[in-house]
C-alpha cells in the first residue's frame, strides 16, 4: 500500500523519520522545482549523507537509478531505486540568506534553503554547523570539463517526475522546495514526497 502524498509549500521545508527498507519518492507537482534532501543517521546525527563520499565511491557526478549515497563514515544511507529525471546536483551548498545577498542584491533576501533546513531538523538534534551538501534534486548545474565553469539552469523535470530512495538504515531526513531563483527557473512551486 502506498503512503500519503505530502505537499511542500514553495520555499520551505521539512524533516522526518525514514526506516530502513522504507521507500521516499520525491515528487515534482508543477514541473521545473527542485528539492534539497539530507540525510542523517537517526541514531547518531553525526553520522551523515556525504557528497564527497558518494562521489568517489560511485564513481560519477550523474547520479541516477542503481547509484548508491554515502555518508561521512563510508556507509550507504540510500539507493536511488527509480529516476525519471536523471538530473540532480550534489556539488552546490542549500541556498541560505548569504546566497541571496551575493546572487540576488536587487532581490529581498530569502533564508533559503539552508534556514529551512535548519528550523526543520532542530528538533532531531542537528544544529546549523552539521549541515552538509545537500543532495539537489532535479536541480541542473552543468559543468564544463575544459574550464570548470559551473552553470544553473532550470530543472529539466516535468510535472509528476519523480525520484525514490529506499533507505539502508534507519534516517532522519531533510527536504525542501527550493527557494533561489536561478535553481527553478525564476518561479517557485511546491514539491511532495511519499513514503512507502
Amino acid at each position: 500500500m502506498s503512503g500519503a502524498c505530502v505537499t511542500i509549500p514553495p520555499r520551505s521545508g521539512v524533516a522526518f523519520p525514514l526506516r530502513a527498507g522504507q521507500r521516499l519518492t520525491v515528487i515534482d507537482p508543477e514541473g521545473t522545482q527542485c528539492a534539497d534532501m539530507l540525510a542523517f543517521d537517526a541514531a547518531d546525527v553525526r553520522h551523515v549523507i556525504s557528497n564527497g563520499r558518494t562521489f568517489d565511491y560511485e564513481e560519477t557526478l550523474k547520479l541516477t537509478t542503481g547509484n548508491r549515497l554515502w555518508s561521512n563514515r563510508s556507509a550507504v544511507m540510500l539507493e536511488i531505486v527509480e529516476d525519471t529525471v536523471g538530473v540532480h546536483d550534489f556539488l552546490l551548498t542549500p541556498c541560505s540568506a548569504d546566497t541571496f545577498r551575493h546572487f540576488y542584491p536587487d532581490k529581498p533576501v530569502h533564508r533559503g534553503c539552508f534556514g529551512n533546513l535548519a528550523e526543520a531538523l532542530a528538533p532531531f538534534g542537528v544544529a546549523e554547523d552539521s549541515i552538509p551538501t545537500a543532495l539537489n534534486i532535479f536541480m541542473n548545474v552543468p559543468f564544463d570539463s575544459a574550464t570548470g565553469a559551473l552553470r544553473v539552469e532550470p530543472p529539466p523535470s516535468r510535472p509528476g517526475d519523480h525520484v525514490t530512495f529506499a533507505a539502508a538504515i534507519d534516517l532522519v531526513i531533510g527536504l525542501t522546495a527550493c527557494s533561489a531563483y536561478a535553481s527553478n527557473g525564476g518561479t517557485f512551486k511546491p514539491i511532495a514526497y511519499r513514503i512507502d
